[in-house]
This record gives structure tokens, C-alpha cells and sequence, in this order.
């Protein structure tokens, strides 16, 4: 039966098993969505408490070495004054450049490593020359207007054993020489005040002071790319804090140098901006060095950089370190990476206003534990994020695998019950159905030579008819309608019978051509004179088989119904008994209307008769192929059947021949 046949009208079955069908998909799929969303929320909810284990560990540590770091500043106030320098410059190379170890005493502050920091809070000025030295050649310089003269006395004045007094003479030399148009002089004595690195001039670094008057020079001279070169190098010197200056001069002589050069090419740019951000911490150190706790860490916002500041102040001097996000990144996180990949977690630090300190973890924040500053007593808020969330929830990517695969099993079980159910109501309705039509089609069998023996019957018995003639004829009928009728009782008897599997055949060594022969002419008698014309041929070689007579008699005489029922406008069937290939062949064919192709394999089913059984005129019951099939299948052969639609039909029994 195919697809469309279980899935026809009644529709009143269909439509509820339909509804079922799909209340029962959808509830499946409901409790499948709100298992997964509960089994993801259980899930979340395990990470979340591992998390927040690992920021507890996490902000544990770095309590831990902020209070090292507290100790270990604590015990640089406590050194002596001299081996302070040795102390701290060994203590400041533990960490990256950027960050540096500041101490303070009452009126200086130093920086370590040396020159780490590109300006300070406070400068100690070495006490300039007596002016009275001096004042006889700014007396011919200004007053009297003898340049050559004041040069004279200037050099002089330059050839002291004392450097203030060499470098106060070579700065006025240098000034002379260019007012009176003698740049090449003027750069040879800036040269010569360049190299008195541990002078000053006006409490000014004297190689400071000559390198920028040298710049001007060039820039008079109109050197383009000498300038550009001398300029650079000096910025380079500036950011990398080569003098000691206050941050007034560090700005000053940065932006008159950057004058006559572009400072964004020259150097790392960030680099140079942090190192300003630790200079201003510094500053914002010296300037509360009277009212700082004697104990502190905190997170300033200076110069539009995050940087940290940790001191600790005793009566003798205050030592502190103070580093930003570089520091951040290559000292506090390298110290912490044993921790986070042992909890396979990330961290992030980010002060109070919510300024990233350290690079993004890039997560999200359903998978973020946040420690506050108010939780912690930290200067930060610690963040801290799954290392690899994926593994994370790689179990529960697992989980909803196996789900969803025994969900669609148990739809598939669900759906695959419904189509059961359904298709064996249907089949049972269709059952019920044909079984019907097959009481209604036995009773109008067996109604015809019923009601033909009882009128017979009536007739004879009432003495009407006198005619011996007619009595022959009507006596006649009276046998052949009683034999219809008894071989009809008796094919459904059989019929029964190998339903059950309990037919008992007779096997004989049959010859075929005469079995069907026989048969050939018994019907031809039945069908009298007004019958269609049965056509025989049989091959008279044709080997002997092991049969059941009577039965494979049977199977033959119902092809052959078969052929005259449906083949109304036919004429002729032709009967046919060859062998080949070891089997004999018994083949009937009909010039009737043919069999679709989709009903061919369907019509050897019991009770089914095929479309072209609509009309009124064809009779059967819808066993006669079915006991075939049955017949011919206990002789161990097969039935083929070829058929084109409106030209006829061939049935054929092929069976083995006995050995």
C-alpha cells in the first residue's frame, strides 16, 4: 500500500493525529529549550563561583606583594644616608623602566635608576660666580661697545682651573662672538662650554645651555639639516632626563627645541609621555610630603595617565615607587601569570573611574568577577575573566550534544509511534473496508447461481415445464450453476486454509501441457458457445513438474477469469506452456484494459481489486491473484505479470521442473 493510500480520507482520523502530532513536537521542543537554558544557567553559574575563587586567590597575591613592596621601601627609609643610593638603585633595577624608586629627605629628591625621571619637583643650584668677575668685560661689552676687547678678556677669564667661572666666561665669549657676526667662533665656544657637563650656568646645566644657544646658531647659518640632527639629539636627551631639571625648564627647553624639529618622529612617543606621568607622580609625592600617611598606595590620574604611587614616610626621609600602565603590565601581570594559569583565568586593573590600567581581557560581562577598591582595600578594582571560556563550557556544549540527540531520538520515537498508529488505523480501516467490499462482492457470487437454481428449481418443481428438451437444458444449468456455486465454496474454503498455513497439497510429477489443457477446456465448457475464444498452444517438450493438480489447476482457471472479466471488448486470450532455462512457463494474456504501473504490486493482496474493477459489469471477490501468489509460491515458482494500459495484461507462472 503506498504512502498516499494510509494518508486518504477519513479525515476525521488524520486531522486529530495530525494535532497530536505537533502538541506533542511542540512540548518536546519546549522542554528541550527551557532544559538548556536551565542546564546553561547551572553552568554559568559553576564558573561564576570558580571565578570568583580565582579573584579571591588573585586579589590574595597582590595584597601580598603590595605589602612586600610596602616592607621593602619601609626598610630603604630605615638604611643609612650614605649606602641609600647603592640600596635604592639596586632595588629600582627589579622592575621595568617603567616605573622608578623615588626618595625624598627634607629639602631633595632623587630618583632611581639615575636619570629615569625627565624632570624633578626640586633642583639643588650650585652657587653661580661672584659677578664682580665679570664685570669689567660686560662693562666693554655693553657700555664701551668693544666686542673685540670683551672677547679678549673673556678668554681669558675661560682659561680658570674653576668651571663656573670657565663656563660664565664661555657663555659670555659664545654671546659676543654672535653680536659681532663670528658664528664660527660662537660655535666653537659653545663646544667648549658643552663639554663642562658638571657646570652651570644660572643654575642651568652648562652642556644644556650650549647645545640650545648652538641650535639658534645653526638656525641663523640657515644649516637646515645640521639643526634637524643637533635637534633631535637633544630632544632624545631631554625625554630621557640626561639633566637634572624642574618641570618649568624641562618645558621650556622641550618646546623651543621642538621649534626646529618635529618631536613626534623623534623617539617612542609613549614611551616619553609615561616618563612624564612619573615625573608628575613624583611631584605630587614632594608636594604632599607633609600631610602623606606614613603609609600609602594609590592609582593618580596625572597628565591624562594612570599611574601608581606607594610610599612609606619616616622621620628621616620618604622612600617611594611610582610606575604606570608599563609597569602595570610587565611587573605586576608577569608576577602574577604562575596564578592565572594555574585558575585559567585572565585579570585586568582599572581605577576608580573605570580607567582600563592594564590591557582588556576582552570578554564579556557575563564571565567578569569585579573585586572593588572598597572590597579589597586595593588602589584598583581587580578584574577577573575566563582564560579560555570555550573550555569553560566545552562540557556543556557536550551536554547539549547528548540532549539534543536524545531529543530528536525520542521525536523521531515519538513521530515514528504517530506514523505507526496511523498507518495501522488506516490499514485497519482499509482492511475493514475491503473485507466489506469482499462480503459484498462473495454474497453478489454467491446471489447469481442461487437465485438461478431456485427458479430452476421452481420450475421443475411446479411441473411447468413439459418439454423434455427443456428439462434436459434447464437440468444442465441446474449442474453447471451448483458446480459455480460449489467451486466458489470451495476456493474460499482453500483460500482460509493457506491463509492459516494450513493447506495440504497433493504433489504429483504433472505433465503441464496437459494439466493446462484440461483446464483450457473445462472453462471453455463453462463459458459455452457465447464465450470468448481461448487460445492454447503448448510446447509438447515441455517437462513433466512437481505440482499440486487441482491447485495449480485452480491458480490457472483464476488468470484466466481474470482475462475474460477484464477484457470486455477482447475477443481472444491466448494461454501459452513453454520451458526454458530449467522452468516451465504457464503464461495467460488478455487484450483488456491493462494494470497501472503503481497497482502492480498491490493487486496480489488479498481483497484488493484493482481500478479497473469499478465498473459494474466486472465481479470478483479480491482473492483470486492472492490465492495465485499463495499457489504458486508453495511450488517454489513466481508469478510475473506484464501489462500496458488499454492494450491488455500477461500473467506468468514460472515454476521448476522436476528432476
Amino acid at each position: 500500500m503506498v504512502v498516499r493510500d494510509w494518508l486518504r480520507p477519513p479525515w476525521h482520523l488524520v486531522i486529530p493525529f495530525l494535532g497530536i502530532a505537533l502538541i506533542l513536537l511542540a512540548t518536546l521542543s519546549w522542554l528541550g529549550w527551557r532544559l538548556f537554558q536551565q542546564d546553561r544557567a547551572l553552568e554559568r553559574q559553576r564558573v561564576q563561583i570558580r571565578l570568583e575563587h580565582a579573584a579571591d586567590v588573585v586579589t590574595a597575591e597582590i595584597g601580598a606583594r603590595f605589602g612586600a613592596i610596602e616592607h621593602r621601601l619601609a626598610a630603604l627609609t630605615a638604611v643609612p644616608g650614605p649606602d641609600v643610593p647603592d640600596s635604592a638603585e639596586r632595588y629600582a633595577q627589579r622592575f621595568c623602566d617603567g616605573a622608578a624608586v623615588v626618595t625624598l629627605t627634607e629639602g631633595d629628591l632623587v630618583a632611581y635608576p639615575r636619570g629615569r625621571l625627565p624632570y624633578y619637583p626640586v633642583i639643588e643650584s650650585p652657587p653661580d660666580p661672584d659677578g664682580r668677575t665679570f664685570e669689567r668685560g660686560e662693562t666693554l661689552e655693553f657700555r664701551v661697545r668693544d666686542l673685540v676687547g670683551a672677547a679678549g678678556l673673556y678668554r681669558r677669564i675661560a682659561e680658570s682651573s674653576d668651571s663656573a667661572i670657565r663656563a660664565g666666561a664661555l657663555v659670555r665669549l659664545a654671546r659676543v662672538e654672535r653680536r659681532a657676526g663670528h658664528f664660527d667662533a660662537a660655535l666653537h665656544a659653545y663646544d667648549s662650554l658643552a663639554m663642562l657637563r658638571s657646570a652651570a650656568v644660572n643654575g642651568l646645566p652648562a652642556e644644556l645651555v650650549a647645545r640650545h644657544a648652538r641650535l639658534s646658531v645653526l638656525d641663523r647659518l640657515g644649516e637646515a639639516n645640521e639643526l634637524r640632527r643637533q635637534s633631535a639629539a637633544l630632544v632624545r636627551d631631554l625625554y630621557a632626563g640626561r639633566w637634572r631639571l624642574t618641570r618649568g625648564q624641562y618645558e621650556f627647553y622641550t618646546a623651543a627645541t621642538c621649534e626646529w624639529v618635529d618631536c613626534t618622529l623623534v623617539g617612542d612617543s609613549t614611551a616619553m609621555a609615561a616618563r612624564r606621568a612619573l615625573a608628575a607622580a613624583a611631584e605630587w609625592i614632594w608636594n604632599g610630603r607633609d600631610t602623606l600617611e606614613s603609609d600609602g598606595r594609590e592609582v593618580l590620574r596625572l597628565d591624562r595617565r594612570s599611574v601608581l604611587a606607594v610610599w612609606h614616610r619616616s622621620p628621616e626621609r620618604t622612600a617611594a615607587l611610582v610606575g604606570g600602565t608599563t609597569h602595570l603590565t610587565r611587573d605586576w601581570l608577569d608576577a602574577l601569570r604562575p596564578t592565572l594559569q594555574s585558575q585559567n583565568v585572565g585579570v585586568a586593573f582599572a581605577d576608580v573611574n573605570g580607567n582600563l590600567l592594564t590591557p582588556s581581557m576582552g570578554t564579556g560581562e557575563e564571565l567578569l568577577v569585579t573585586r572593588t577598591v572598597a572590597d579589597t582595600r586595593l588602589p584598583w578594582t581587580v578584574q577577573v575573566a575566563s582564560a579560555d571560556p570555550a573550555a569553560d563550557f566545552a562540557q556543556l556544549a557536550e551536554r547539549r550534544r547528548l540532549m539534543l540527540l536524545g531529543l530528536a531520538t525520542l521525536t523521531v520515537f515519538v513521530a515514528v509511534g504517530l506514523y505507526a498508529v496511523l498507518r495501522g488505523v488506516t490499514r485497519e480501516l482499509e482492511v475493514a473496508r475491503l473485507q466489506a467490499d469482499f462480503v459484498a462482492a462473495v454474497s453478489h457470487e454467491f446471489r447469481t447461481p442461487l437465485t438461478s437454481l431456485r427458479q430452476l428449481a421452481e420450475l421443475l418443481a411446479s411441473g411447468r415445464v413439459t418439454s423434455d428438451e427443456r428439462r434436459a437444458r434447464y437440468y444442465g444449468i441446474l449442474e453447471r450453476e451448483s458446480g459455480r456455486l460449489h467451486r466458489l465454496v470451495e476456493g474460499l474454503l482453500d483460500f482460509g486454509r493457506m491463509e492459516a498455513g494450513a493447506m495440504e497439497f497433493n504433489w504429483e510429477r504433472v505433465n503441464p501441457s496437459h494439466l493446462v489443457g484440461d483446464v483450457v477446456t473445462e472453462f471453455r465448457a463453462e463459458q459455452g458457445e457465447h464465450g470468448r475464444r481461448i487460445e492454447f498452444a503448448a510446447d509438447p517438450a515441455a517437462p513433466d513438474i512437481r505440482a499440486d493438480p487441482e491447485a495449480l489447476g485452480r491458480a490457472v482457471w483464476n488468470l484466466l477469469d481474470n482475462a475474460v472479466k477484464y477484457s470486455p471488448d477482447g475477443e481472444r486470450v491466448w494461454v501459452d506452456v513453454s520451458h526454458a532455462d530449467g522452468r516451465v512457463a504457464i503464461a495467460v494474456r488478455d487484450e483488456g484494459v491493462g494494470i497501472p504501473a503503481d497497482e502492480r504490486r498491490v493487486i496480489f493482496t488479498k481483497f484488493v481489486r484493482g481500478t479497473s474493477s469499478d465498473g459494474p459489469s466486472v465481479k470478483g471477490t479480491g482473492i483470486g491473484l492472492a490465492m495465485v501468489q499463495h499457489i504458486v509460491e508453495a511450488h517454489e515458482g513466481e508469478v510475473r505479470v506484464e501489462s500496458d494500459v488499454g492494450r491488455g495484461s500477461t500473467f506468468a507462472i514460472l515454476l521448476p521442473v522436476e528432476p
